[in-house]
């Protein structure tokens, strides 16, 4: 390779370093359907099948990054990409991550989870309800242990605040709808790959404050 092409590259990476995101979720994604979810699984809203490379499903933020965002004074979701490493490594952790159709994880957007009276489900056959009004989502009860152990790890991991009414909500899921061989099954896979369980799902040795 000549000098000059060893100059091109470097000016390349330098330019590209000074506009584009650290590593992060977007180097994540791949990682997160090729070792989850490699032939398709369950949405997490309406619990239906989904196939290999479905592009009516992409990845939801449990524990929203609009509250991340705003928690960590970064700016907007690009922005935060931009200047919070913290942000970057938030957004990339796979404990966060759930296959939701996108319609729906539109609907939820960064709303908090609660109940709401009623069964008013978003369509016929799928038990996932939103409040505009109130800015809530309610989700099935098969998930909302998940829910509520993807929110609490989280919030204990990286230091983010939950308004306590949410947080106590979260308890009472955790302890209603205990961890099943899903989830426990992505936790070891995630483990493998980024280096650390979720310990409310599966307690390393150590208790598990608020259970």
């Amino acid at each position: 390779m000549t000098r000059l092409k060893q100059f091109a590259i470097c000016l390349l990476v330098l330019l590209a370093g000074s506009t584009s995101a650290p590593a992060g979720y977007i180097d994540t994604v791949p990682t997160f359907w090729r070792n989850l979810y490699p032939d398709g699984g369950r949405g997490l809203y309406c619990g239906r099948r989904f196939g290999e490379y479905d592009r009516r499903y992409n990845i939801e933020h449990v524990f929203p990054m609009g509250w991340v965002a705003r928690q960590l004074k970064c700016g907007d979701r690009k922005q935060c990409r931009r200047r919070s490493e913290l942000f970057n490594r938030i957004e990339s952790d796979m404990h966060n991550m759930y296959p939701a159709r996108k319609d729906l994880n539109r609907l939820r957007g960064s709303y908090a989870y609660g109940i709401i009276r009623g069964e008013r489900w978003v369509e016929p056959g799928c038990d996932f309800e939103i409040d505009d009004r109130r800015r809530r989502a309610e989700p099935r009860p098969a998930v909302r242990g998940d829910i509520a152990r993807a929110m609490l790890y989280m919030a204990d991991q990286y230091h983010l605040n939950l308004f306590k009414r949410q947080r106590q909500l979260l308890l009472k899921w955790n302890r209603q709808d205990p961890p099943g061989k899903e989830e426990l099954r992505r936790n070891r896979i995630i483990k493998r790959l980024q280096g650390n369980g979720n310990p409310w799902i599966a307690p390393d040795r150590r208790a598990v404050r608020g259970r």
